[in-house]
């Protein structure tokens, strides 16, 4: 039993490599198939102004 990764052999090493890289990998495919889904198409809304509103509250307090 190894409690030091200094003291580790040559295939545990590769065996901590390879499943760092797996996980690496699955985390990533998760993370693009959750998106796939998305609506990537990139295009301009104009918004054309409309008339101007003046928005009032009597319920607000004016302190001058």
């Amino acid at each position: 039993m190894n409690h030091s990764i200094h003291s580790l052999d040559r295939s545990t090493h590769l065996k901590i490599v390879v499943l760092a890289l797996v996980a690496g990998i699955a985390v990533a495919a998760f993370g693009i198939s959750a998106r796939s889904n998305a609506d990537y198409t990139q295009t301009a809304h104009v918004i054309k102004a409309g008339k101007p509103v003046v928005v009032t509250s009597s319920d607000a307090m004016v302190i001058r």
